[in-house]
């Protein structure tokens, strides 16, 4: 008996420094705080983000990405938004119509009620740095307001929604 509850006792720890390490180092539980990413993403959902595809250069950061990135004026605030533009593109926005590359850019995930009439001149993003937008746009704080977001501030991207269950799944 002592013998099965060492047992025991050995594979909860293991089960624990694992959990331990996916947590820490790869996988980070996150609470959505907000509406800047509805309909993607809701206030108070939960959400897993990967701190280990962008860091080892898995996968590079592209557009259509939903990162999670310290805000580059205050890195005590995280923000989440979606990648529009990457290093070497031209953004501009043409009443609430972004415009990548000279061309306007199609965002099924934009429904017409959160978008909005903002312009912005055409600027290029540097090397090193991304343009992000809230899905929201006519609640988000994002690129248009506070510009481009250094490489060195974004520390994952979000991939699956853990809760509520209605909504669990791969994040899109």
């Amino acid at each position: 008996m002592l013998r099965a509850a060492l047992g025991w006792a050995r594979d909860l720890m293991l089960s624990v420094v694992i959990a331990f390490i996916v947590i820490i180092f790869i996988y980070q539980p996150v609470k959505v705080e907000g509406t800047s990413m509805m309909p993607t993403l809701v206030d108070q959902e939960r959400i897993f983000v990967n701190k280990f595809i962008y860091r080892l250069g898995i996968d590079e950061i592209k557009r259509g990405d939903t990162i999670v990135f310290w805000f580059p004026f205050d890195q005590s605030k995280s923000y989440i938004k979606r990648v529009i533009g990457i290093p070497g593109d031209t953004v501009a926005i043409d009443r609430g119509t972004v415009i990548l590359n000279g061309k306007p850019l199609k965002e099924d995930y934009v429904p017409p009620e959160y978008r909005d009439n903002f312009s912005m001149p055409e600027q290029r993003v540097r090397a090193n740095e991304y343009f992000v937008l809230g899905d929201r746009r006519n609640s988000s704080n994002d690129s248009r307001t506070w510009g481009l977001v250094p490489r060195e501030c974004i520390y994952g991207k979000a991939v699956f929604v853990y809760w509520p269950l209605t909504r669990i799944g791969p994040l899109k």
